[in-house]
């Protein structure tokens, strides 16, 4: 019998050792040695995310993208010439053929404009509000847009801008203003003069509120418009002496710098002039509230 450890109360290292063994043996089955499991290959996941396909810019892309934004930030001034084709082979190692359609590009946008002969070469040119107005009215025909997208469009923007008018015109304007709406009142007895004074005027008035951007979009669809509504079926001489008073009110808010009435009268008038060329019956539609 083994003898105990006094003073620690414990058994000696061999007899834990003999008793350890037998526990071990006394348990159903449990194996003293446990065999290792054999470790599986991780299994990778394939991402299934695709990306599109890359393609690199042509080399006569890159040069129009940067004479595009040299002339846009004001480092090429408008009428200054850009380097001869040759220079601008030598300064970026493309060919002549890649320069000569980079500058074609340009043209295209309205930033280049090439003028022949001796002193000729590629003038840069900003863009106009010619060039915004193309633009917008390829979208509108492109777009095939009806006629009540146009005046809707009008009815938004022309009584904000006869309002900017009113605040910002010059005598200048003013003068202008008068001499349209002379120009209109002498025509009342010509249609098609008539319809090209109406024109004028309204994008004066535009031109006036000081707001390039919003000018160059009326002088867009105004076209348009006119050409939508110019015919005999929108028109009377009740109507176009309708439009003389209407106008010279609205004239006279703006000489005024009162911003509140020029933009009230404007809106009636082109409110009367939306609802008069869709109405069915014209002939009930006033154009001012006179």
């Amino acid at each position: 019998m083994p003898r105990t450890n006094a003073s620690k109360g414990t058994l000696p290292a061999r007899a834990r050792r003999e008793v350890s063994e037998k526990e071990t043996q006394a348990k159903p089955g449990k194996s003293l040695a446990t065999p290792e499991k054999e470790s599986a290959a991780p299994v990778r996941k394939t991402s299934a995310v695709l990306v599109n396909r890359i393609q690199a810019p042509k080399p006569h892309d890159l040069l129009a993208d940067q004479l595009r934004e040299a002339i846009l930030r004001g480092e090429i001034s408008e009428g200054e010439t850009l380097p001869p084709e040759r220079a601008l082979v030598e300064q970026t190692g493309l060919s002549r053929g890649a320069v000569r359609e980079a500058l074609r590009v340009l043209a295209v946008e309205g930033l280049v404009q090439t003028r022949p002969g001796r002193f000729g070469g590629n003038v840069v040119t900003l863009p106009g509000t010619e060039s915004m107005a193309n633009s917008i009215s390829q979208f509108v025909r492109g777009r095939q847009l009806p006629l009540r997208t146009l005046h809707e469009t009008r009815e938004t923007l022309e009584p904000a801008l006869a309002r900017l008018a009113a605040v910002h015109r010059t005598e200048e304007d003013v003068q202008t203003l008068t001499a349209l709406h002379d120009e209109l009142t002498a025509s009342v007895n010509n249609f098609q003069q008539f319809s090209q004074a109406n024109i004028k005027w309204h994008n004066a008035v535009a031109r006036a509120s000081g707001n390039e951007l919003l000018a160059g979009v009326l002088y867009a669809i105004s076209y348009g418009v006119a050409v939508s509504t110019t015919t005999e079926e929108y028109d009377t001489m009740d109507t176009r002496n309708q439009v003389i008073r209407i106008h010279s009110q609205i004239n006279a808010a703006i000489e005024a710098r009162n911003p509140d009435l020029a933009e009230k009268r404007m809106r009636q008038h082109i409110g009367a002039t939306h609802v008069r060329a869709t109405a069915s019956d014209t002939s009930h539609v006033p154009l001012s509230d006179d």
